[in-house]
């Protein structure tokens, strides 16, 4: 080479270096975007980076669909919620859609999705790894479909057993709530998605939803309806909670400050952001303060609070900028965290529906409960001939829950509600999985008929020829309205009670949204609480119908003989009041005393009152038979195990659910769930188990300490089937001990 051409080279070298180290020097020009750092600090830095006007957009979100008289916004996808991102910084547009059961969306415009069971078939289960396998799928759909937020992780306690969205809820108690409901979070943000655990709290009726007040103390709150929450937060890490609509000892929750800033930010140390129900927000300058984050569904008040009235706020002194800047935070720091922020989901791609519905057939075949079965009725025999189905549209498909979280399946019967939904006025739907016909595909040789049930005449002149009969009766539950009563619906209690006069071999397969009365139950020799099925209900229905599959569903909750069992045997008439976001501050306000049973829910309050229910929480039969026994306790760093040993002493293959319940000879508490296992076991066999109990289940809550503090004394542990069966007891004394709040 030329000695000047290699002087060029040498030059152009030196330059090319030079400039690659001044380029190094030069800080990025978004230096929020690098992985290197923590989300902590990236978030800070995009924080520092944003203008007033740019934070004030965050803080608040629009519905996501055309909505009374409201346009779609640009770049939402007809979904429950839209926040627009910030292109400038690079933040994405929050995406939210109503999920607790699958990927809801708007009637007029379904998207292909799978249906879960819903939430009381997965808490039935009390199977959390199940659960989470439930949260990942429904969240695995929901982001091919450019969705990045779920508003799922419905937590609340169930206290009455006529709530309508009781279907969309795990259980009474609050540690098969919290475990339950914790996992599937869990499962959904393993996709990579944020997950809104809800609604924040003691939101346990719909009627007046958006006016009442749950007045409780705070002891009893924190050992029921709060630790349900606290629980499913350890335990799912979600990036979100929503607050509810309801008012706790006079207060919004959406402007609680105890509710918020005390229990949740302070004592749980909660660091994702808090959002509003969509139409819960009720002031600017007192929510903000008392920790709301962000307003949802602004369109629904109002005014947007936290638009332009929370900049003016701001601009005056009322709300600190650090405020301001903390709500950005927490909500940037989510979407770093979460994924969102460097993978936004954007809508393609498609999903293995059949692989889907599987899912969805394994949460149900293990979230069916056997309620009877005298003379071994089940499983059915399949040389059956003549098989007569009765039901409300057993032919097409299975019921599911109605209001904001129902998933429409490609292919669903919609009909009109009975009565329809008093503010969502959404259909009653059935998911496309025939009982019918998969009962059919069971006995392929065999006449299996069909009616409706409607002319109970003709129903029962047809049950006298069959071999067996199998009704499938409903309860239809709904978002904004409660039922009435416990009772079956329209003429259901009587078509069961003829049907079973004419054939004494009919099976009742219920699919409701929470406990029913039977005054049929001595009548029919086989009940299967089936909830509401999800995708592939029919098939799941006709699996245990056949015992392909063991029945393992236990009670999430108490069935009671009737309402005047219940704390409130009385519910307030549904018109005497609102339960439309809307009109929340123009409704009549009124309170539900919740301290009746104070911590005492479903299980606890029967035990309390020495009532005998219909059927306890945690029951359910199989088709082989378990025991219990050598059952012992210990200590070990501090932390209680019990340990026993279960075998199948049956003939087939089974799964059994011992729970081990605590009580005090104190009697400082009622008689709590403490723990559980599931075991699968072949006849014959046995298995060890051991359970780890959480000290706060062995605590009270108090409230001068603001703490849990375990009272010296004798503790005495059960395995039980079910909260009122008996089984092998072990004690053991344990000291005085403080637990952190």
């Amino acid at each position: 080479m030329p000695l000047r051409s290699l002087i060029f080279a040498w030059t152009g070298l030196l330059l090319a270096s030079a400039s690659a180290a001044e380029s190094a020097q030069q800080p990025s020009p978004r230096p929020w975007t690098s992985r290197s750092i923590s989300a902590d600090q990236r978030a800070h830095l995009l924080v520092a980076a944003m203008t007033l006007d740019e934070k004030i957009a965050l803080l608040h979100t629009k519905i996501g669909t055309p909505f009374q008289g409201h346009p779609k916004p640009d770049g939402a996808l007809n979904s429950a919620g839209y926040g627009p991102g910030i292109a400038r910084l690079g933040i994405p547009p929050l995406e939210e859609t109503d999920a607790g059961l699958g990927l809801a969306n708007p009637v007029s415009q379904p998207f292909d999705a799978t249906a879960l069971p819903c939430g009381l078939a997965i808490g039935a289960s009390f199977d959390p790894a199940l659960a989470r396998s439930g949260g990942a799928m429904i969240a695995a759909e929901a982001k091919i479909h450019g969705f990045n937020v779920m508003l799922a992780g419905g937590a609340n306690l169930i206290r009455d057993p006529r709530n309508g969205r009781n279907f969309e809820y795990v259980s009474e108690d609050p540690l098969l709530t919290g475990v339950v409901a914790g996992a599937m979070i869990a499962g959904v943000q393993s996709q990579g998605l944020i997950s809104t655990v809800k609604h924040f709290a003691v939101n346990a009726q719909e009627t007046g939803r958006v006016v009442l007040s749950s007045d409780i103390g705070e002891a009893a709150a924190r050992e029921a309806d709060l630790l349900a929450f606290e629980i499913a937060i350890e335990r799912g890490a979600p990036f979100s909670v929503m607050t509810g609509y309801n008012r706790i000892n006079s207060e919004f929750a959406a402007q609680n400050a105890f509710l918020i800033n005390r229990v949740l930010k302070q004592d749980w140390h909660f660091k994702g952001w808090v959002m509003s129900d969509w139409g819960g927000t009720h002031s600017t300058e007192a929510s903000a303060l008392a920790g709301l984050d962000q307003e949802s569904g602004d369109d629904l008040d109002p005014g947007p609070y936290f638009a332009g009235p929370l900049k003016a706020a701001v601009e005056a002194g009322r709300v600190p900028q650090a405020r301001i800047d903390d709500m950005v935070f927490r909500i940037l720091r989510a979407e770093i965290q979460a994924g969102i922020f460097d993978h936004p989901p954007s809508p393609g791609g498609t999903f293995d529906a059949a692989a889907d519905a599987e899912v969805a057939e394994k949460i149900e075949r293990q979230g069916i409960v056997l309620l009877k079965n005298d003379r071994a009725m089940l499983p059915l025999d399949p040389t059956l001939k003549r098989v007569l189905v009765i039901g409300e549209h057993a032919d097409f498909g299975v019921l599911s829950g109605g209001g904001s979280s129902q998933v429409v399946p490609l292919g669903a019967l919609r009909m009109e509600g009975d009565p329809p939904g008093r503010f969502f006025g959404k259909p009653k739907l059935y998911d496309p999985s025939s009982p019918l016909e998969a009962v059919k595909r069971e006995l392929p040789d065999a006449t299996v008929s069909f009616v409706d049930g409607h002319d109970i005449p003709a129903a029962t002149r047809a049950a006298r020829d069959a071999d067996v009969v199998l009704i499938f009766a409903e309860q239809w539950m709904n978002e904004s309205r409660d039922a009435p009563s416990l009772a079956l619906p329209k003429n259901q209690e009587p078509l069961i009670a003829a049907v079973a006069a004419a054939n004494p071999k009919t099976v009742v397969i219920l699919e409701t949204g929470g406990p029913v009365t039977m005054p049929w139950l001595s009548a029919v020799p086989a009940v299967l609480e089936a909830w509401y099925p999800g995708s592939r209900g029919g098939e799941a229905i006709a699996a245990i119908l056949f015992g392909h599959a063991d029945p393992s569903g236990r009670l999430p909750l108490t069935f009671p003989r009737g309402e005047n069992q219940l704390p409130r045997s009385v519910i307030r008439d549904a018109d005497s009041t609102t339960a439309n976001p809307g009109e929340a501050l123009k409704g009549a306000m009124f309170g539900i005393d919740y301290n009746i049973e104070g911590a005492d829910v479903g299980y606890k309050w029967f035990a309390r009152t020495h009532q005998p229910p219909l059927f306890p929480f945690g029951f359910g039969l199989s088709y082989t038979h378990f025991t219990t026994s050598a059952a012992r306790v210990r200590r070990d760093r501090g932390r209680v195990t019990v340990q026993f040993r279960v075998t199948n002493t049956g003939s087939r293959d089974g799964i059994d659910t011992p729970q081990v319940y605590v009580e005090s000879t104190k009697n400082l508490f009622t008689r709590r769930l403490a723990g559980w296992s599931r075991v699968s076991l072949e006849p014959g066999k046995s298995r060890t188990v051991s359970v780890s109990i959480d000290p706060r289940l062995l605590a009270r809550f108090d409230v001068k300490r603001h703490g849990w503090h375990i009272t010296r004394g004798i503790y005495v542990f059960s395995v039980r089937p079910d909260a009122t069966g008996a089984g092998p007891e072990t004690g053991i004394r344990l000291g005085d001990r403080n637990l952190p709040p």
